[in-house]
């Protein structure tokens, strides 16, 4: 199924309306939709190198708009099914619980899941679930989609087809990477508040994915 909906979306990026879809995957992939916007970012760049930065923005604008409509998917289903059944069950101390943590980390959870790996839709989703301050939400997605399209954007720009296979396969590791030796400083200060800081951040997302 996924293997379906990847090679559908590929073929949307020859499409002579291209960007619409693409501002569509863009948007419904923040939220619920598993094929990320790079399969059809990456292809329409190299069809169309003088138009990377419009592709750029509007895959930003519009996965910010998505996150968003995850923010409230989130919101809306914690107060309407999950807090009651939780009450229900006697544990909203634990949620309560979860949700502070959650808040402390949530700036780095969204920067994190939006140029990384991570599914950027269960962030969006437990930002929403957890009341992470919309704010904060919004200018972390903001400016982490930003560069995570437009970095992929402009090496496509700079270096066509020969740095695509590095984009595919490692440039998520590399941001991922970067993000960690940024939350670590390179001093070490505050190293063991950052060190627990990530090892929060760690669990929240193991529980998330592995339930």
């Amino acid at each position: 199924m996924i293997k379906i909906l990847y090679n559908k979306t590929m073929e949307l990026a020859a499409h002579p309306q291209a960007i619409y879809f693409l501002a569509i995957v863009s948007f419904i992939e923040a939220s619920f939709f598993p094929i990320p916007p790079d399969v059809m970012l990456i292809p329409m760049v190299l069809m169309h190198p003088s138009r990377a930065w419009l592709y750029a923005l509007v895959a930003t604008i519009c996965s910010v708009l998505g996150g968003i409509f995850g923010y409230l998917i989130g919101a809306f289903s914690y107060e309407q099914f999950a807090q009651p059944i939780l009450y229900t069950l006697g544990k909203e101390a634990q949620m309560a619980s979860f949700s502070q943590k959650y808040n402390e980390i949530g700036l780095w959870a969204v920067i994190t899941a939006g140029v990384s790996p991570i599914p950027f839709k269960v962030i969006t989703i437990m930002s929403g679930a957890t009341s992470l301050n919309f704010v904060v939400f919004v200018g972390a997605s903001l400016v982490s989609r930003g560069i995570r399209f437009f970095i992929v954007a402009g090496l496509l720009n700079f270096y066509g087809h020969e740095i695509k296979i590095f984009i595919e396969r490692y440039l998520n590791w590399v941001f991922l990477l970067f993000l960690i030796l940024l939350l670590f400083g390179l001093s070490t200060d505050g190293f063991i508040t950052r060190f627990l800081l990530l090892v929060n951040f760690l669990e929240i997302i193991l529980s998330i994915i592995f339930g």
